[in-house]
Formats: C-alpha cells, structure tokens, sequence
C-alpha cells in the first residue's frame, strides 16, 4: 500500500504550536507512506490540487490528512480524494488544531501529539477497505411540524417550489404566538394584517395539505422515506360540514370555558372559533367544559347548528403519510411567571405577561384593544414593565437570553402610550439587547418621543397598597432603590422550550439541549439541519427567535428541503453497522440498544438474526459496542481499525 501525509499549517492555527515540518518528516517513516508534506491550507483549492497531483505523481491508495476537525472539511478531502480517483473512504483525518494546536502552548509536546495523531490515522488506513454507496428512492413531500410563521414560511416554499406538503398543528389554528400579537416592532405595523394573508394563502394552496388540531404520533423510515402517523384530535365537528358561521358560539351555555388563545384573561364558549381570521375557520369543542361531553346534558350547539355539523360521538383517527423530508417548527412556550413569587404573578390580578398585555392591546382581544385592568376594568395611568423574568437568571435554570424580548416590551411602551396618552411607563431592565437592523433605533424611539422611563436594575418584589400595586427594585446607575406605584405591571416573560419538545425529537430521533430546545447539525455550517438525515429545523424551536429571524430559517430550511428532494435518488452512506450471521446469537441486545430503529430481527435459516436497515442506520456504533459475541461491525470503524490505531500510539 502506498499512502500520502498531507499536514497542514492552517496558516498560523497549526503551525503557530506545532512544527508541521517535522511531524511530515516523522511521518516519512511509517509503514507504507510512500510520500509526506507540509502544506499551507490544504482545504484550499491548491492545497486540494496539490493533493490529487501527489496521488497522480506517486501513485498513492490512500490519503491522510492532519489539519482541523474532520466535521468541518472531511467530506472536502473526501470528494478531493474521490477527483484524483480512489475510493473516497481511503482518506483518513487526523484533527491537529482542535485537538493540539488550540489547547497546548507547549510547541514540542504539540508536535510529538500530533506525530501520534497522525501514525494513528495511517495506521487505521492500513486497514481500512473501499466502501461503496447504494441508492434508494426518494418520496417526493415533506412533511412541516408546527404552523407558526417559521413553519408557515417552510411549507409555503416548499409548496412554492411544487412539493407537495402535509402541515401539523397541534392547535385548532395556524398562526402561532404571531397570530396573537397586535403590532410587531421595529415596524409597529398590524401583526394580522401581515400574517392573514399567509395563512390563507396556506388553506387555498394546492399542494398544502393541512392537520390541525393534531400531533405527530410516531415516525419511522430514513430520509427519501419517512412513515409518519399522525394523530387527528376529536374536534366533535365535521370540519367538511362547519362553515365558520358562529352561531354554535352564540347559542353554547358554557361561557366559563378557559380561552388558551387570550392567554386566559377572558371566558370563552365550549364550542368555538380561537380568532376571526382563524385558518381552518372551523369550530371545535373543548372536551372539558363541554356540558354534553361532561354531564349529557345541553347539546344546544347541535340544535343550531344550520348544517349539522356537530357530532359528539367522533373520536381521534390516525392518519398515516408517507413523505420524503420534515421540518420542524415547534415554535416556543411562554416561561411560568408564577415561578416568580415575589413579583406577585397569579395572586394579584393587575400583575399581567406580556402576551397577555397584547391581546389587550388587539382589537379583536377580550377587552376590544382597550386596555384595562383586569381587576376593576378601569384605565392604567402607570404602567411598569419588568424585564428579563425567566431569562438571563441561573435561579430558575434560565440563563440564556430569550432575545426578543428587550424589542416587544420597547413595542408596548410606545403602543400603551398611543393608546393612553395620559400614561406613563416605566421599564426595569438589565441589559437593552437591540442588535437587529433598526433596533435600537427604536428602543431610542420609545425613551426619546414615548417618554418611556428605563431603570437599570432587578425589581426585588411587588405587593399591593390600596387599589395600586408598589414595585420596589433598584437603580444600579444612580446606586439607589426606587419604589414606584403602579396601575398595571407587565412581565417581559421569556422564552422556553415548547411543552412536548423533547418528546417529538425521541420520535424524529433528533438531540436537543439541557432547555429543550433543538440541536442543529452544525452551529455555523449546518444551522437549519438536524444528526438526522432529512430532518430539518425552522424558527424559535431551535432556540428563541423574532419574526424576521423565524422566517429567514423557514426559507432556509424550505430551501435544503427543495435541494435533497430536488433528486431522483438519493444515496445511502455506506459507513453503517454489518451483522456477521456466523457469529450472531440472536440476542437481540443491538435491536434493544439503537435510537435509530435501524436494527431489526429477521429469520436466517430458521434462526433469529439481527439485520441492519442501512438506509436507516446512521453509524453511531452503539450496536457495535452493545454486542456480545461482536457479531456486528460498523464499517470503516471496525474493531480492527480502532486497533490499529490503539496499538499504533501505544507501541512503544
């Protein structure tokens, strides 16, 4: 075997701690490395040439490269190797900046670390084997999860781009937080005025077919072809029948039902539309305070019902589809601001959230778009806005920044004025955080035209005084507490991981974080893709996000969608597990053991076997490492492989 060293400098990264000279010189001495070199950025198009000539020159089978992590430029060297005309998995990669140069000053110790790193990678080529790939077909829909704006923006680019795709919302409506906002910042322009149009654009498109009220039940298959059942809640109306007209609503006796979509501030109906430019504009009964559902007794909206629409025997049906890609727009929840006692959330009536504080301020909220409190019903003259509750606070496991928030809360100050002039606002805030285009232009805006007075510093409680509420904090720039009497307080709750988070991505088989928020495959390069093939991720469910930000991803996940569905076939990567049936005993550890669902038992011969799906593994080696007799191997990663670099560092 003939096998070619290629160290890298990575300009001053490398070469800065790590003599590359000397490791190539010691690398001229490992067996069956017929040609070594240092280079200055092999990544770069004459670091790649000079690679595919040295393969030429020398005749080499195999190629190593020392420089930085092989998840960032692997599949570069791969596809160079593959140019000069070897099999692509004869390429080794040996991490020398991550691993040497970026952790160490010492250069001599650098360099005798690298020189092992890199016997190591020609030590395991020695054993390594061409691999090839195989190619499947590939089912041409997606499939997008949530129908905020993100998932909204996703599936109408990728229905745009003549896909056909299946939206699930898990609610009775599209829209998301979106649909309840009254104004968006920097613009201040009709939060519905901007998002009606899409949403329509959602029901009348023909290649979008939509489930709301329901949840992904369970996903199987590899990307090019995802299984997906998909829950479709009771709704105890015929959606085909229902035409929207309201008179169900208008007759209903349960008008003490909790209304989810006005973040509780006012009752509802049990049978109901959430909002007028609701997308499906169908009705739906809420189960729990329905008075035929709980008591048999009632059923008045089945009396009225014009097209007889209602049926309170329906029961969820699961619906199966079958598509090629899914993205995930799970969107985000609110944070508890109850968890905040001092701050008097949940005990006094005029302690409100900031959503809460926008379905005030909408015209088709509870109160008309006229704020009030919710205590007596009467106008606020003072109003203080608290900042940051649930974000940036380690005390309740918070301590990320919900990034938005800064934004709205400078959004309703300057509407609360609009709306009461006589008012006067009151901000306590930690930080301003206004780095989009036009941001803090506009927190400036609601200080300097708006009269909005913002203290710097943490509000340490509020507790009621008459009819008022007393908000007592400090002002860290003038070194002083400040107490300040209060009509109505709004917290700037942050946000969190959506509810049901990290149960969708056990069944997407996708990571998430310590919060509940998704892991994207690379924080840079792969922003919007997922560790699993064909799973994608759009908007704040990757971690929290504005309007702007939330579409821009769904476009740049509708965008990787069009692209891996845009061929006919697609193919498998052959770095996947391989089941020996001679040493196979059937136990069925690897089955039990995989996250992927790749392994499953089959008959051989009349006795129980593992079989590996390769479409579906993804080459984690789990199984590799679960099985006993180690009757299962994962490719290009074998035991002997790993041996071989073992006894390669350890030989002396």
């Amino acid at each position: 075997m003939r096998i070619g060293v290629f160290v890298c400098h990575c300009g001053s990264n490398i070469e800065g701690t790590v003599e590359t000279a000397k490791v190539a010189e010691a690398a001229r001495l490992f067996p069956d490395v017929a040609y070594a070199t240092d280079t200055l950025y092999a990544c770069s198009e004459p670091g790649q040439e000079g690679i595919i000539q040295a393969v030429h020159d020398h005749a080499l089978d195999g190629v190593v490269v020392a420089s930085c992590t092989p998840r960032m430029h692997e599949a570069t060297f791969r596809k160079a190797v593959q140019r000069a005309g070897l099999n692509p998995y004869m390429f080794e990669m040996a991490n020398i900046r991550e691993h040497v140069s970026w952790i160490g000053k010492d250069r001599d110790a650098n360099t005798a670390k690298a020189t092992d790193l890199v016997h190591m990678a020609v030590a395991k080529l020695r054993n390594d084997s061409p691999l090839s790939s195989s190619q499947f077909d590939v089912t041409k829909r997606v499939m997008v999860i949530g129908g905020g704006v993100a998932g909204i923006q996703a599936a109408l680019d990728c229905a745009e781009a003549g896909l056909d795709v299946v939206l699930v919302e898990r609610t009775q409506t599209i829209g998301g937080k979106m649909a309840k906002l009254d104004k968006t910042f920097p613009t201040v322009d009709c939060s519905s005025c901007i998002l009606g149009p899409r949403m329509v654009e959602i029901a009348q498109h023909p290649n979008i077919t939509l489930h709301a009220l329901s949840e992904v039940e369970q996903v199987d298959g590899y990307v090019g072809n995802f299984t997906v059942k998909v829950r479709q809640k009771a709704r105890y109306v015929n959606w085909d029948a229902c035409t929207g007209c309201g008179l169900c609503m208008e007759k209903c006796p349960a008008k003490k039902t909790e209304d989810p979509f006005n973040e509780g501030l006012a009752p509802t109906t049990a049978i109901g539309i959430p909002f007028p430019q609701a997308i499906p504009k169908k009705a739906a009964i809420n189960p729990e305070f329905c008075i035929k559902l709980t008591k048999d007794k009632c059923g008045a909206c089945a009396k009225f019902c014009p097209t007889e629409a209602i049926d309170f025997t329906q029961q969820d049906e699961m619906v199966t589809e079958h598509v090629g890609a899914i993205i995930t727009a799970t969107g985000y929840d609110l944070f508890d601001h109850t968890r905040y006692g001092e701050y008097g959330g949940g005990r006094y009536p005029d302690v409100v959230t900031s959503l809460q504080f926008e379905r005030m301020l909408s015209a088709s909220g509870p109160t008309g778009g006229h704020i009030k409190r919710p205590s007596d019903g009467k106008e606020p003259r003072d109003i203080v806005f608290i900042q940051c509750v649930g974000s940036r606070d380690k005390s309740v496991d918070r301590p990320y920044c919900s990034g938005f928030c800064c934004m709205y809360t400078a959004k309703q100050t300057i509407l609360a004025k609009d709306h009461l002039p006589d008012s006067q606002s009151y901000v306590f805030y930690m930080d301003i955080r206004a780095p989009g285009k036009s941001y803090d232009e506009f927190v400036r805006r609601a200080q300097e035209e708006y009269g909005a007075r913002y203290i710097r510093g943490r509000v340490s409680m509020i507790y009621p005084s008459g009819d008022r509420l007393i908000v007592r904090g400090a002002d860290t720039l003038m070194g002083t507490q400040v107490e300040v009497e209060a009509d109505l307080v709004v917290l700037a709750v942050g946000a969190e991981a959506a509810k049901g988070a990290p149960d969708l991505a056990e069944k997407l088989r996708i990571s998430y974080d310590h919060y509940g928020f998704y892991m994207e495959g690379h924080p840079k390069l792969k922003p919007v893709e997922t560790n699993t093939a064909g799973v994608f991720l759009a908007g704040s469910c990757q971690g929290p996000k504005d309007i702007p930000s939330s579409v821009a991803q769904g476009s740049a996940a509708a965008c990787k969608v069009v692209g891996l569905l845009s061929k006919d076939k697609l193919e498998s990567d052959p770095q996947v597990s391989l089941v020996s049936m001679s040493r196979c005993v059937g136990c069925g550890k690897c089955e039990s053991t995989c996250p992927f669902g790749a392994i499953e038992m089959t008959d051989f011969r009349g006795q129980t076997k593992a079989s590996v799906i390769e479409t579906v593994c993804q080459g984690c080696g789990i199984c590799t490492s679960t099985c006993p007799q180690g009757a299962i191997q994962l490719q290009h990663f074998t035991d002997n492989q790993i041996l071989a670099e073992v006894n390669a560092l350890c030989q002396f």
